[in-house]
């Protein structure tokens, strides 16, 4: 079979022929043992061939299916077909294609098998604008379809769009011209969510929408949907709702099924590690998708005029409120099991974390009750508690501007934690954190302590403040950022007044090097009082008058940090 040239009286037939000759070739095919031979991999560069010259043939459904049925029927026959081309061919004739097509249906199971065989990673990097092209077509048959195949190219989606490595994909969907493939994502995910399907389904519906949250920002959520068989468009903000219940469904019985597997199940079973990190994943993208809510709502609640009304705000509070009664449940069952390491009991936190941070006294007394447990929980890579504690600062930071709070907090340990917390984020070892502002909630948190030191009657463990003292002294020997400097030096006076000079050289980890850079600190935070001031020093000058009354109490215990002053 070849493409040689065609007189102009034979033409009209060209086509007829060609049809013929790929219609007898793809059925032999159907005979397995046929469409393995190495003979029919041979041919599938010329069909590809012959598909780019006749896009709009009638040719050109027998083409697709011959290049699956061999695909299919050999490891070679994918590896042929994706190296001879075939991501440019469909990504050129896909979006002819009509959504209920046989044509559709076949290029759809091309595309899948490839994904199977193929590292996607591979495939971007080869074919990216391709790949773009392919999964922003795929999006009008997701939302259009209302039989099997929407499901298949539902999993189409979710596997191109939701690896780990999907970033250059993100930023290639996000320079595409035409923006209608999102709100046809969004119809799609609407109508699997809206029906009565499998988990598994549900769970990669959300996961999509978790991945067009990330492409598009919060802002995507709101947004009118329509589906097949509702006439009128539905609220732009019905989809949120619809997102949120369902995230706050599977939250509840993921959370339940762990339970069950960590807690129960795997005391009389040894094969329940698999199950357990699989639930653990899914579990992930739910808590990931409510996160983008909780910052959406929040956004909006200080936006005049959004899209969200009162009513539809009050509905997302409550299921908000009530995933996180859950999730509260869940680590509770968790310290009661003794189980406080695991990426599961840390993204509990974070989301716990990222609501508490807009509403910091929500689930107060449940909070309170488990806030010891939750400063604890490690993730499975790290050797002490440190991402749980950042994920709570938000809240600590604004619980302990009461008094109740601090006592809170410190009945509980917490204060030892956050101030281990910011050893580990300014000290020499310094750990690598998503967002700067921790150092700075954990500074603000200390300081609220520190200031109602007498109401909470705080007691420090010299360890650990004599630590806190050399890596505060350490963050600012080579700054001159003046809030650094004033809150570094304000937390250290507070600190001074629990000890004096001659205790802090007792101590072994505490040596006159240490004490040198501590009176550095003190003496050029001290060395802007009087002068004039600029207006960022002039933001400060309230934790410079901290430290002014922190050196007029315990300068005497501090001949050292004196003398530098004063010098």
């Amino acid at each position: 079979m070849g493409q040689g040239t065609i007189s102009s009286s034979g033409a009209d037939n060209r086509d007829e022929y060609l049809k013929l000759s790929v219609t007898v070739l793809a059925a032999f095919c159907r005979v397995p043992e046929i469409a393995s031979l190495e003979d029919m991999s041979m041919k599938i560069p010329l069909i590809l061939e012959i598909m780019s010259k006749n896009s709009g043939s009638s040719v050109l459904e027998e083409c697709y299916e011959f290049l699956y049925l061999v695909s299919t029927a050999s490891e070679d026959g994918v590896v042929t077909l994706y190296g001879s081309g075939v991501m440019k061919v469909l990504a050129s004739q896909i979006s002819s294609f009509p959504d209920d097509s046989h044509m559709m249906e076949v290029a759809t199971k091309l595309v899948l098998l490839i994904l199977s065989k193929l590292s996607l990673d591979v495939i971007t990097n080869d074919y990216l604008f391709e790949l773009s092209v392919i999964a922003a077509t795929m999006a009008r048959p997701f939302a259009m379809l209302q039989k099997a195949l929407k499901f298949e190219v539902l999993h189409l989606l979710s596997t191109m769009l939701s690896s780990k490595n999907s970033a250059p994909l993100y930023d290639a969907l996000r320079a595409l011209p035409n923006g209608s493939w999102s709100d046809y994502m969004r119809d799609g995910i609407a109508a699997i969510l809206h029906s009565r399907v499998a988990p598994a389904e549900r769970l990669e519906a959300l996961m999509l929408a978790e991945t067009m949250v990330s492409i598009h920002g919060e802002q995507w959520l709101i947004g009118r949907i329509n589906l097949p068989d509702k006439e009128d468009s539905i609220p732009v903000d019905r989809f949120l709702l619809l997102v949120l219940q369902q995230s706050r469904v599977e939250v509840a019985v993921l959370l339940n099924e762990l339970a069950y597997l960590k807690f129960e199940a795997s005391k009389n079973c040894s094969s329940t590690a698999e199950p357990i990190l699989s639930k653990q994943r899914n579990v992930a993208i739910a808590f990931s998708l409510m996160e983008k809510i909780i910052k959406l709502i929040s956004d909006a609640a200080g936006n005049e005029g959004d899209l969200i009304n009162e009513s539809t705000f009050t509905n997302v509070i409550r299921a908000l409120n009530e995933t996180i009664s859950v999730v509260l449940e869940y680590l509770q069952d968790a310290k009661e099991h003794g189980q406080r390491k695991g990426d599961d009991l840390l993204a509990s936190v974070r989301i716990i974390g990222s609501y508490l941070a807009e509403t910091p006294f929500a689930c107060k007394e449940k909070v309170r009750e488990l806030l010891e447990y939750m400063l604890s929980v490690e993730g499975e890579d790290e050797q002490s508690p440190f991402q749980s504690i950042c994920f709570l600062l938000p809240m600590l930071c604004q619980i302990t501007m009461e008094i109740e709070g601090c006592k809170s907090l410190a009945s509980s340990g917490g204060h030892k934690a956050v101030m281990e917390c910011l050893i580990k984020l300014i000290g020499p070892n310094n750990c690598i954190v998503e967002n700067d502002s921790c150092v700075f909630l954990a500074c603000d948190t200390v300081m609220n302590l520190l200031l109602k030191k007498e109401q909470v009657r705080l007691l420090l463990d010299e360890s650990t403040f004599v630590h806190l003292l050399k890596a505060l002294a350490y963050w600012t020997e080579a700054t001159k950022d003046p809030s650094v400097l004033m809150m570094a030096s304000s937390i250290c006076a507070l600190i001074l007044d629990f000890t004096s000079e001659e205790a802090l050289l007792n101590h072994p980890h505490f040596d006159h090097s240490s004490l040198n850079s501590l009176s550095r600190l003190i003496a050029r935070s001290l060395a802007s009082c009087g002068q004039e001031m600029s207006d960022d020093a002039k933001a400060e000058a309230d934790l410079l008058e901290i430290v002014n009354a922190g050196y007029s109490r315990w300068a005497l215990r501090f001949p050292h940090i004196r003398a530098a002053v004063e010098r």
